[in-house]
Parts: C-alpha cells; structure tokens; sequence
C-alpha cells in the first residue's frame, strides 16, 4: 500500500519516502506519495526522485496492485533500491494545471446540471461528455454562469464517508461511467462552497485548488455532438 499524501494535501509539491519495491521495469513503489496516478480521466504526475549518490525522473505514474502507486523512470534510468529514503519532487505546473481544470470541471458540472457519461483533465484544455440530447441554446450564458463561480472564490474541501454510505447516497455520484476510487473502505467528497453557500458535493479522488478564484478566467471551447444524446463540452484557460 502507498499512502496517498495527495489526497490530504495537493499543494504538497516535495517531501521524503521509503522506496517499498522496484519491479522488473524499474517501477518504483514509495511508501507514501505525492505524484497522482493516472485515473479518474487526470493524468498521472511527473517529477523526479532524489537520493543520496542518485536521480530518477519520473515520466508518468500510474496505479499499481492494491493501493499502490507506481512511479515510472526515464528510459534507461536507473531506479533506487527497495529501503533507500528518497526525496520526491513534482513538476509544479503540469500539477497545477490539472488542479485547476479539475476544479472547473466539476463547476462545469453544476452550471450543466446532466448526468456525466465521460471526461478527460489537460494542462491546457479539458472536456466534459454530458447526456445532452440538445446543445444550450446560449453557450455565451454557459461560460458567464462557469466564470461567475469562479469570480466568488468558493472554498473546495473535503470530508471522507464509508462505501456503505456512498452505497447508500448514489445521487452524490454524477457520473454514469466512471465510478468513484474505492478500495481502501472510505471514499472522500469533494465540496465546493460551504454551509448555504454549497453548489457541489461529489466522490472525487483527484486534485483540487483550495478556492475557485484560483483557477481563473476559463473559456468554453466546441460542443460536439458525440451520438445521438452525447455532448462533449471543453474549457480551456483564457
């Protein structure tokens, strides 16, 4: 098991770990993490590992058995020993992005209030696929309803229920394909707003800036149409 520091923490850009294993592609399993892995339509983090007489760069990361993560090394790069204590480092801004478009996601979410048949996170551009059978008759009034929730700097935080409680709540969940990360006996909501002020509450295991207004001006990109009731509707940083 590697515990996921990104979970409590996504501004937690360095800090130190155990190598626990090493497979037999050089595939290094810390004892805990800050690189996200790839899941959930966000890419998995890249960054770097530091050791003593050593340096790994991390080129992707992905899901291992179990709850593991498993950071990838360059090619040809040589990869720390299990029991070595390293020093693990993000590449900040590809992190940051997705932080950011993951957020806005969700808000895209709340201002197209239709069940979710699929998505996928970029640096630069990201989309949501609604169960649309209509375009909006107002695009314009789409991105303005997005960006206003933007502009009010609503905090994001989050609380953790069991997956018997989730079970028991499967309107929290808005997506009809892809479900929400279990395996470890809690799932963590994600809440955008607080108290009366909430617009957003769902399962969600990936990164997330702390309040709205750190994700900026946003922009909505082509709506197309991908079947007979499928939307896909992108946003891209303006």
């Amino acid at each position: 098991m590697t515990e996921p520091l990104f979970l409590e923490d996504a501004y937690l850009f360095g800090t130190d770990a155990v190598v626990r294993a090493v497979n037999d592609q050089g595939g290094v399993t810390l004892d805990r993490s800050i690189f996200y892995p790839a899941g959930g339509g966000q890419p998995g983090d890249v960054g770097r590992l530091v050791w003593a007489g050593g340096e790994m760069a991390v080129v992707a990361t992905v899901k291992g058995e179990g709850v593991a993560t498993v950071l990838i090394p360059a090619e040809g790069a040589a990869s720390p020993r299990p029991g070595t204590t390293v020093r693990q480092e993000l590449d900040e801004a590809p992190r940051r992005a997705h932080m950011k478009m993951h957020t806005g996601l969700h808000l895209l979410s709340v201002v197209i209030p239709l069940p979710v048949t699929g998505g996928q996170i970029g640096a630069e551009k990201s989309r949501l696929d609604f169960d649309m059978p209509e375009v909006p008759a107002d695009k314009q009034a789409v991105e303005d309803a997005l960006n206003a929730l933007i502009a009010a700097d609503l905090p994001v935080s989050y609380s953790w229920i069991t997956d018997a409680e989730l079970d028991a709540n499967p309107g929290l969940v808005k997506t009809l394909r892809v479900q929400p990360p279990r395996g470890s006996g809690r799932v963590r909501l994600v809440r955008i707003g607080d108290g009366d002020a909430q617009i957003d509450l769902q399962p969600c295991g990936g990164t997330h800036v702390r309040a709205t207004g750190e994700i900026g001006r946003l922009r909505l990109g082509k709506i197309e149409k991908k079947g007979k009731q499928n939307r896909r509707v992108s946003i891209h940083f303006a």
